[in-house]
Formats: structure tokens, sequence, C-alpha cells
């Protein structure tokens, strides 16, 4: 059988990271990945791609395939200002969702956040929103946007206030079940999901999951 080809933004990030091993091990796919580091992963159904992202032209090349995967974002600690977050956070993927739709790519699936409004007052929200907005018009065959909440999973940093909020939601949740979209969500669940929403009988055009929904269609909607 053919391997789909799948392009991924943000392999090493926790939830790429999780999406980047899950589709090796399925064998369904040839896997390129565009990165500024290595994943540190070896396996024959990958290509790994080391660029500098402010220079596309240099590598638009490579921008090939059905599938875009795109879980590429950061924060603005980790940038080191706000300017640097957007440029990760918006115009790579953008720039890159752009090429790849001019090249033939039939599904993007985006992962985004819960609350995502590209008329939010909070600046990471309003990214978040821009970024959806923008890929509604690139006209994919394919769209599906993920918003979850928080996400929990081994990182390569220490998030604190991450780490608290995992702790104590799931308590506030169980008294206030209004609160169940904001359930914490294992960043392995969220890649589960971006899979499954491109191996999924569903063939809706656009589709956004959040919350709950999200783990229905990982197939997890028990896991805690």
């Amino acid at each position: 059988m053919k391997k789909k080809t799948a392009l991924i933004l943000g392999a090493t990030g926790l939830v790429g990271k999780a999406l980047l091993q899950q589709l090796l091990d399925s064998d369904d796919y040839a896997v390129k990945v565009l990165a500024r580091r290595s994943s540190g992963i070896s396996h024959p159904n990958l290509e790994e791609h080391l660029v500098d992202f402010d220079r596309l032209p240099e590598w638009a090349r490579l921008i090939q395939g059905e599938v875009l995967f795109i879980a590429m974002g950061t924060t603005r600690r980790k940038a080191g200002s706000k300017e640097a977050q957007y440029k990760v956070d918006y115009t790579y993927p953008y720039e890159v969702a752009k090429k790849a739709a001019s090249a033939g790519f039939k599904h993007c699936v985006l992962v985004s956040s819960i609350g995502a409004n590209a008329r939010s007052r909070l600046f990471y929200l309003r990214i978040k929103g821009e970024l959806e907005e923008a890929l509604k018009g690139l006209h994919f065959p394919r769209l599906t946007i993920l918003r979850p909440s928080l996400l929990t999973g081994e990182r390569e940093e220490r998030r604190w206030m991450e780490e608290l909020a995992a702790v104590w939601m799931p308590g506030l949740i169980r008294i206030f079940p209004g609160l169940s979209s904001r359930r914490p969500i294992p960043g392995s669940v969220v890649a589960r999901a971006m899979r499954k929403a491109v191996e999924g009988k569903d063939t809706d055009a656009f589709k956004v999951f959040e919350g709950a929904e999200i783990f229905h269609l990982a197939g997890d909607a028990g896991e805690k």
C-alpha cells in the first residue's frame, strides 16, 4: 500500500514529537520534518531537514506531500519577545502552509488553542486565532483545527504554572462541571487526534474540535 506523505512542523515539541513517533510506528506514512533542530529520531520512513525559517525560499522545494501537520508554537518567555513569539506561532507556520496549499496538499491539521480568537485582547489567543483565519483563506481541500486546553506531558523545559494548573484543574472541574472544556489533555492524545482526523471517515472540508471532542476523536474519551 502506498504510504501517505506527511509534513510536520513542530516535531520537537510536546505534541509534535508524539505525533512523529505515532506516524512512524504506524508504518503508513513517509514523514518529512522541517525543524530548527533535530528530533533525535532515526527511521527509514523519516526525512528530516534542519532549516532556517527566516530563509524559506532556500528550502521551499522541500514542501511536498499530502498532509500538513502544524504543531508549532512557543511561549513569550522562551522566544524572548512578542515579536519572536509571533514569528514562531504565526509567520512560520503560515508561510509554510501557503506553500503547501499551492503545492497541492490535500489536508492541513492545526493544533491551535482553546479560546483562540483573532480579536482577543490576549496576545497568545489572538495570534492563534489569526493563524486559524489565515489558514481558512488558503482553501485547503480539508482543514482540521484542534483547540486543546492545558497540555500535559514531559517537556524539555519546566512550565511551573502549567504543572500546577494540571494538578488543581481536575478538582475544579468536579466542583464546576461547566469547566469540563478546560480539562487538561496529554500531548500524546492530541497527537493521536491529529492522526485520526486524517485517517477517519469524516471528510468535512472544515472542522474544529475542542475540549472533550478531542478526547473522543482520539478514542480516549475516558482518559484522565
